[in-house]
């Protein structure tokens, strides 16, 4: 015992990306993580390391590379000998790369938890340096990440409620119609509308974290087809559209539903509600119930924000029930981009220091002209020491500048 802990001690930590190797260790840090003990956590975890088990050769040749999906798995491991202590896996969160979020921490119990955390996120921080803001969701129960998380100066920006409705309450919803006359599929046409309806969802201060622009409101080509060959591997389909509000020539509510069509997982759904329109969610929610009735009766999954109050009354009042409180923390982070250099004292010179005194203005001419000032120039430059006249029209009576000036004439013609 006292030599391996003495072995254990005098090894350092090693942080590196994720190979092939890791992926039993990092199966078995999910299985201990606190995001196993809920089920969701659980589902979400077995699902992502079948996934990457599955296309982990591909994801790695793509991350050689500039390509959309270069960070579709952004992840690394901190090792120590050949224990693996921990890893964290990160992503862009937006089109521009200036806010990144953090996915998941995961760290070995026996291990320090707050030193090997905090060196997996410094990593993350120093090395990434596109990522002005990082932001992270974490559960509220989960008091081990909050302290980590707060330790490196991650502090709170909203609340998420994680929300569920059963099938029956689904079909229930379904049987009214919706009143919704401008509903419009989704186009990368409709991106600058969605990204204003984005803009007027949520405070300030989460709207300069997100920071969102248009374009992360429409999708490439190589991002369609991406999406079409994950929707046929995976058996999902995806449904979105918004409701146009023609006198204000604007984007009042906007939904996307994934629905699987195994009936093996529940549907997920975003729900987005201009604060000026939420006499809209009841009609947003029955559409999404008749969506969902043509697929294999399952539950419905969707998020609201602390920021919309309106949305989750109305989700009390139905009967949907609450099945996870998480909380969004922000951090923002300011790279040094060169080193100062030492100024020293003798080096600066006066009128350097003195610039500000110097006159604004370039002196305005007269109104003599260019040939007079040259005439005058160069009369003034002849110089006749011998003249007499010269020394009537300098010479002052019964001044002691008289006195002084006649050594001066002496030595000047002895030169």
């Amino acid at each position: 015992m006292k030599m391996t802990s003495l072995l254990s001690r005098n090894l350092s930590v090693i942080i590196r990306p994720v190979q092939y190797r890791d992926l039993n260790g990092m199966e078995r840090l999910h299985q201990e993580s606190f995001a196993a003990n809920t089920p969701k956590g659980a589902s979400v975890a077995t699902r992502q390391m079948q996934w990457l088990r599955q296309w982990y050769g591909l994801l790695k040749f793509l991350s050689w590379f500039p390509n959309p999906l270069k960070y579709s798995f952004c992840a690394y491991v901190a090792e120590q000998g050949r224990t693996l202590l921990g890893m964290i896996k990160v992503s862009p969160f937006n089109r521009t790369g200036t806010t990144w979020r953090v996915e998941r921490v995961i760290l070995e119990r026996a291990a320090d938890k707050q030193v090997i955390g905090s060196q997996l996120l410094r990593y993350c921080f120093e090395s990434i340096l596109e990522a002005r803001t990082w932001i992270l969701e974490v559960n509220v129960n989960d008091t081990e990440a909050l302290a980590l998380y707060r330790q490196n100066g991650f502090q709170r920006l909203a609340e998420m409620t994680y929300w569920e409705i059963t099938s029956d309450l689904l079909a229930e919803l379904a049987s009214s119609e919706p009143d919704l006359p401008n509903l419009q599929p989704v186009s990368n046409a409709d991106a600058q509308l969605l990204y204003q309806l984005d803009t007027a969802s949520m405070p300030p201060l989460v709207r300069q974290v997100f920071d969102r622009q248009t374009q992360d409101f429409k999708t490439s080509l190589f991002g369609a087809l991406t999406d079409a060959i994950k929707q046929w591997v995976t058996k999902i389909e995806i449904v979105s559209g918004y409701v146009f509000e023609p006198q204000r020539k604007a984007a009042i509510g906007y939904f996307q539903i994934t629905l699987d069509r195994k009936g093996q997982e529940p549907h997920v759904a975003t729900l987005t509600v201009h604060p000026a329109y939420t006499w809209l969610y009841p009609e947003l929610l029955s559409q999404l119930a008749r969506i969902a009735q043509d697929f294999p009766k399952q539950a419905l999954q969707l998020a609201s924000a602390d920021y919309q109050p309106e949305g989750e009354e109305y989700l009390e009042q139905i009967g949907a029930s609450r099945i996870e409180h998480t909380l969004i923390m922000s951090r923002s982070v300011w790279h040094k981009v060169r080193e100062s250099k030492f100024v020293s004292l003798e080096g600066i010179q006066l009128p350097e220091m003195l610039q500000g005194l110097q006159p604004v203005r370039k002196p305005i001419p007269g109104g003599m002209s260019w040939a007079q000032q040259t005439q005058q120039v160069s009369s003034d430059r002849v110089v006749k020491p011998n003249s007499a006249k010269e020394t009537v029209a300098f010479s002052r009576p019964k001044s002691s500048l008289e006195a002084s000036n006649k050594p001066e004439s002496t030595d000047a013609q002895q030169e």
